[in-house]
């Protein structure tokens, strides 16, 4: 590899979760104010695509289908097109094993520039308490080594959507009673949900339930318990999710994605942490967050969360 070699194709690696991707918007804006007259492509997963193209960072949105190895054909066509297209620097900033074989193999013949944690990439970020820092600090200082030293805190201002077709007039307030289906010991009890939704509507605030289609039980049961709350689970898209948020008077979540997607947006955030997460490492940052926890989450009481979100 030539030193000093000019940068005109830049590949940033962010596969996920969603949480993942909203604070790496800070590192992305980073990159593309470092690499102004660079071609930028980011490659991601499906679920992403839409989000990712929305904002202004990147020309291109590819996406990783994560074969198995056992689909080999999908490994080999992947890898012709990364090839193919001869990046000149890679921001791995999913640094996964998966990521770490990428490399390897985008090793043979040109080899780019690539900031990670593999041995042998030329950017390799060491130090060995970056498991131990914010999400957030952990990839600028990541991107500091590249020699980007500005990394400003995620942001989702360059976002926009129309959100008329759910006829939504304020006050209305959102509930993210969702988590990973594997991870029930990160979930405020449906019941304390629908105690605070009741207590909304008193406010005449709307209560408005997001999520996937592991919370439409949840959301169902608020509605019944509450006439006038609104269930849009599985309704909405990530990019629908952050314009809901810059009209909400407040969120109120579990520690999952759609919470730092409304964080960022800027509402009021109250986030419901147990000590299945650490919000020291992946806590969602915004203008207006507060993180409540307690071991079990059921302990919360419904007082202070609804106290936290300081409502007149």
């Amino acid at each position: 590899m030539k030193p000093n070699r000019p940068i005109k194709r830049v590949l940033v690696i962010k596969l996920g979760a969603m949480g993942d991707i909203v604070q790496a918007t800070g590192p992305f804006t980073a990159i593309r104010r470092h690499h102004s007259d660079a071609h930028i492509t980011l490659l991601t997963t499906k679920l992403f695509r839409d989000f990712a193209a929305a904002g202004d960072w990147f020309d291109e949105v590819w996406i990783d289908d994560r074969p198995t190895w056992r689909q080999l054909r999908d490994w080999k066509a992947s890898l012709k097109r990364l090839r193919r297209a001869r990046f000149d620097r890679v921001y791995d900033l999913q640094t996964s094993d998966r990521t770490a074989i990428l490399f390897h193999l985008l090793g043979i013949g040109r080899k780019p520039e690539w900031s990670g944690t593999v041995v042998g990439c030329s950017h390799r970020h060491t130090n060995p308490q970056r498991d131990f820092i914010h999400t957030i600090e952990r990839q600028a200082e990541q991107l500091g080594i590249a020699g980007i030293a500005d990394v400003p805190a995620p942001n989702l201002d360059g976002i926009s959507a129309e959100i008329g077709r759910f006829e939504l007039s304020s006050p209305y307030l959102l509930l993210v009673p969702g988590s990973s289906p594997l991870r029930p010991d990160k979930r405020w009890p449906a019941g304390n949900y629908a105690e605070l939704a009741r207590r909304l509507i008193a406010k005449e605030i709307t209560p408005v339930v997001i999520g996937g289609t592991a919370e439409t039980q949840v959301a169902s049961a608020i509605a019944t318990f509450c006439v006038g709350s609104r269930d849009l689970t599985t309704a909405t898209s990530i990019v629908e999710i952050v314009e809901l948020a810059r009209g909400a008077a407040a969120a109120v979540g579990n520690d999952t994605g759609p919470m730092h997607v409304i964080a960022t947006a800027g509402a009021r955030s109250v986030v419901l942490f147990s000590h299945a997460s650490d919000p020291d490492l992946c806590g969602q940052r915004g203008p207006d967050v507060t993180i409540l926890r307690r071991q079990p989450l059921g302990e919360l009481s419904v007082d202070e969360v609804e106290a936290s979100l300081r409502l007149r």
